[in-house]
């Protein structure tokens, strides 16, 4: 197996101030009110808590791999028409419950970063691909060029990227998040190779989507990709 680095943090950010002003919330009306009513923004304090955690990852060192930038379920793998390029596509829907850091899948250096308004259609849904509202990124390292989506759901209504054009990432490396249920893409080169299959579940940063021509032999043996067009 080969080496892995291992990143950790136990929380968003953002976790903590839901969650702080939540039991705030409940301590004031527990004592404007009855301490029983104080319950129900207890539990969604601890929900924020724990729907903001930030676990650890192993990030895979080999060569050409190609990291889920989120963890969910895979509703896709097909090859899609891009304009005049053929491109391999790999999506990804998160659930409420699963965890919603994002991650870039390669190292390499940002590119492109391009904010587009739209719908909150169902993540599941594949018109939400092109109609929802999501953030579109450009990563290129090592000759290759990936495209990463994060694309807002029928809950999602904010989403988070923090590197900028220009920066340089490392694979698995946090690079945002979208909060609540949505769903995530990736556009790779045609001649990759996919390593997952429709219902796989996938984890941010750790789970191999895909190897790039140079590591075919790594693959899981999907020999099958739908081809549709856009």
């Amino acid at each position: 197996m080969a080496a892995a680095i291992i990143e950790s943090s136990p929380m968003v950010r953002d976790g903590y101030y839901y969650g702080l002003a939540l039991f705030a919330a409940a301590v004031l009306l527990g004592w404007l009110t009855r301490p029983a009513w104080g319950i129900i923004p207890v539990l969604l304090g601890l929900f924020f808590l724990w729907f903001f955690r930030d676990p650890e990852r192993p990030i895979p060192a080999e060569e050409g791999a190609i990291v889920s930038p989120a963890d969910g379920k895979v509703t896709d793998v097909s090859v899609i028409q891009v304009g005049s390029d053929r491109q391999l596509r790999l999506s990804i829907f998160l659930n409420v419950f699963d965890v919603h850091v994002n991650r870039t899948p390669i190292s390499g250096i940002i590119r492109d970063v391009r904010y587009q308004r739209g719908k909150f259609v169902n993540a599941m849904d594949t018109v939400s691909s092109e109609q929802n509202e999501q953030n579109i990124v450009t990563v290129e390292g090592d000759g290759h060029r990936v495209i990463f989506k994060q694309i807002a759901g029928l809950l999602a209504r904010r989403i988070v990227f923090t590197p900028k054009v220009g920066d340089h990432v490392q694979r698995g490396q946090r690079i945002g998040l979208i909060k609540f249920g949505s769903r995530c893409d990736v556009l790779m080169d045609v001649s990759a190779s996919p390593n997952v299959k429709i219902g796989d579940r996938v984890k941010g940063g750790s789970s191999v989507l895909a190897y790039l021509p140079s590591q075919k032999a790594h693959t899981s043996g999907v020999t099958a990709v739908p081809e549709k067009v856009r």
